[in-house]
């Protein structure tokens, strides 16, 4: 189990986000306080608050899901 935080800056990184996150046959969630919402969820992601940092944690292991993780991630 792999966890990091990122950040969305619009729509479309969701979008992105989501797209590469439905291409993994592993379980992934994002945290923010107490809410829990599965990353394959655009729905589910929209409706949180975009401007906060959000933790992810991927119960498995993509090379091309790593790669969009890093993209998004907070330093």
């Amino acid at each position: 189990m792999t966890e990091c935080q990122i950040k969305f800056q619009a729509a479309d990184d969701v979008r992105e986000f989501v797209n590469a996150a439905s291409k993994c046959d592993f379980d992934i969630d994002i945290f923010y306080n107490r809410i829990i919402i599965d990353a394959k969820s655009i729905l589910g992601i929209l409706s949180m608050d975009l401007t906060k940092v959000m933790t992810v944690k991927c119960y498995g292991e993509d090379k091309n899901f790593n790669k969009t993780i890093a993209k998004f991630a907070v330093a």
